[in-house]
């Protein structure tokens, strides 16, 4: 096993592992031990479990703005593509609300700061999606709509949350 091979075991399990059971209910040495890859070359690529928590919580920022952002893209009507976008994510079966808050929720001012940047990427996002003369607040109030419908699938999985936070902002929309 390479470098690379041995990184993507690790985050694979990093990801499986703090997004199910939380960032410090699992240790480096179950990680070492899910992922097969050897405790030497773990700590050689993540010298500290701070690090790895980084590495995951950025590959996981790619991935998600990625699918996001395609479902954005070419949409006719883009903030409601968001919204159906979120609507399918949260009916996935390993749904545990958002990686970022919950990361924050459990380090508090000890999150990386990737955590801040996904937020902060997410906003401008939405600031492009506004059609042109929309007032100001209004990404704030979409980034407020989708973290709040996060929140309330993370208690209850499926997709009613997105699309009720998909009529509010229909609704703020026509205004």
């Amino acid at each position: 096993m390479d470098d690379e091979e041995a990184r993507t075991r690790l985050l694979d399990t990093a990801e499986e592992l703090f997004y199910r059971h939380g960032i410090q209910a699992v240790g480096m040495d179950r990680i070492r031990t899910a992922s097969g890859v050897p405790l030497k070359r773990l700590y050689r690529l993540y010298p500290a479990k701070e690090s790895l928590v980084t590495a995951y919580l950025e590959r996981r920022d790619r991935r998600w703005t990625a699918g996001l952002r395609e479902a954005v893209t070419g949409a006719a009507e883009p903030i409601p593509a968001a919204f159906d976008w979120l609507a399918r994510w949260f009916s996935e079966p390993d749904f545990r609300g958002c990686a970022f808050l919950n990361a924050y929720g459990e380090l508090g001012a000890a999150a990386p700061e990737v955590v801040r940047v996904h937020k902060a990427e997410l906003r401008a996002l939405l600031a492009g999606l506004v059609p042109a003369g929309s007032p100001p607040a209004l990404a704030d109030q979409l980034l407020i709509l989708i973290e709040g419908a996060t929140a309330v699938a993370a208690l209850t999985p499926g997709p009613e949350p997105a699309l009720r936070a998909r009529e509010v902002a229909e609704t703020l929309l026509q205004q």
